[in-house]
């Protein structure tokens, strides 16, 4: 645990051995000052989008081209399914990888490559670390019916193209 003062951010986060463990980014406060839930970034996502800069000039990161809705138990039990997680997915991007592998709107997604699927946000965090042309296996639910499909995965557009 480490105090994180507005304006830290960028600052080492390590342990009790010295090691460095990763990046102070922010800090929710309700005093303003550093008590609080501070957040950091791992070192191993650091160092990962630190080699895709010095390489490419810009992070890499997968794109499915889905935007996602949590699934709720209430939804969950409205579609008969048996799912406690995953995400519904709300829209298809056109001519993106979801796209071109027959991904709707309405589908349920449960698991990526035999992983289940948390939420929303874990399942964008979890693309963004594919690496354009990784084909993944994604699986869930159609109307009730088991859905599986591959996917291949692409760069994630710049934003505001």
């Amino acid at each position: 645990d480490a105090a994180i003062n507005p304006g830290n951010s960028g600052g080492a986060l390590i342990n009790a051995r010295g090691e460095l463990v990763g990046i102070n980014t922010a800090i929710f406060s309700k005093s303003g000052g550093s008590e609080g839930i501070g957040f950091a970034i791992p070192t191993k996502l650091a160092t990962r989008v630190m080699q895709q800069i010095i390489e490419h000039g810009h992070a890499v990161r997968g794109w499915l081209g889905i935007e996602a809705q949590n699934l709720t138990p209430n939804m969950a039990e409205s579609f008969g399914l048996q799912a406690e997680r995953g995400v519904m997915v709300a829209g298809v991007f056109r001519e993106s990888p979801a796209d071109q592998a027959g991904i709707e709107p309405g589908d349920i997604i449960t698991h990526i490559d035999e992983v289940e699927v948390e939420d929303s946000r874990d399942i964008l965090n979890r693309i963004a670390t594919f690496q354009p042309g990784d084909q993944i296996q994604i699986r869930g639910f159609r109307a009730g019916n088991p859905l599986e499909r591959p996917v291949r995965i692409v760069q994630r557009p710049v934003q505001g193209s």
